[in-house]
């Protein structure tokens, strides 16, 4: 199945690219912001989330190890997105759009439930930590990854949104129809019983014979 007009939110391959343009698409952006959360989210646990091998999260290991793969794995998806969202526009098979739609999709929606957890995990790890103990050690990194975990529910929830709307434009346009049978359209022509109905007519009907008038001569009296 080929695509030859807009399908799955880009046009028909062939299209010249516009870099400026595709800079300013709203999904671009959130999925460059996306990516840069991404990276502050696992780098601040990583450079300075451990003490003495310990989490600064209240020592949950678990809570660090859950900010630093969730925060990998989305700079990584980010990165292929962001590769697919260029080629895109050159991807004929309407079916293959379709497939990248989706992965999107799923997945964005995904990881905005996951960051909504990293940041309620994070969060209340983080209330329960004794920060004198640790003289306040890594509190910078620690509510700076808290903060782009919240930032990052709301990117990644743009990204799905923008995906499901694609998702339905390509749905739409799949079932649209595609010609318009002329036979159809009756509303110019008029309705002819048959070929010649008006002009042979009246010059092809004849009258019956019984209905002719016929000339009675008129009575005449005998003469004698």
């Amino acid at each position: 199945m080929e695509s030859s007009g807009r399908a799955y939110g880009a046009g028909k391959a062939g299209e010249p690219f516009h870099p400026v343009e595709f800079v300013k698409r709203p999904r671009t952006i959130l999925r460059l912001l996306s990516w840069m959360f991404a990276i502050i989210v696992f780098g601040c646990i990583v450079s300075e989330g451990y003490l003495n091998d310990e989490c600064i999260y209240n020592g949950d290991v678990n809570a660090c190890h859950y900010g630093v793969a969730i925060g990998i794995i989305a700079f990584l998806a980010a990165t292929a997105f962001f590769v697919s969202d260029l080629i895109f526009p050159s991807i004929t098979s309407a079916e293959k759009r379709k497939k990248i739609v989706m992965a999107d999709m799923g997945f964005s929606g995904l990881w905005t439930f996951l960051y909504f957890v990293g940041f309620c995990y994070l969060t209340n790890a983080w209330a329960k930590t004794d920060h004198e103990a640790n003289n306040n050690f890594g509190k910078g990194n620690a509510e700076a990854a808290i903060a782009f975990s919240f930032f990052s529910m709301f990117t990644w929830a743009g990204l799905t949104y923008l995906s499901v709307k694609d998702y339905r434009e390509g749905t739409l346009s799949a079932f649209a129809p595609t010609y318009t049978d002329p036979s159809l359209d009756q509303s110019s022509a008029p309705y002819n019983s048959f070929p010649g109905a008006e002009s042979g007519m009246q010059s092809s009907y004849q009258d019956p014979p019984f209905n002719q008038k016929e000339t009675v001569p008129e009575y005449q009296p005998p003469t004698y």
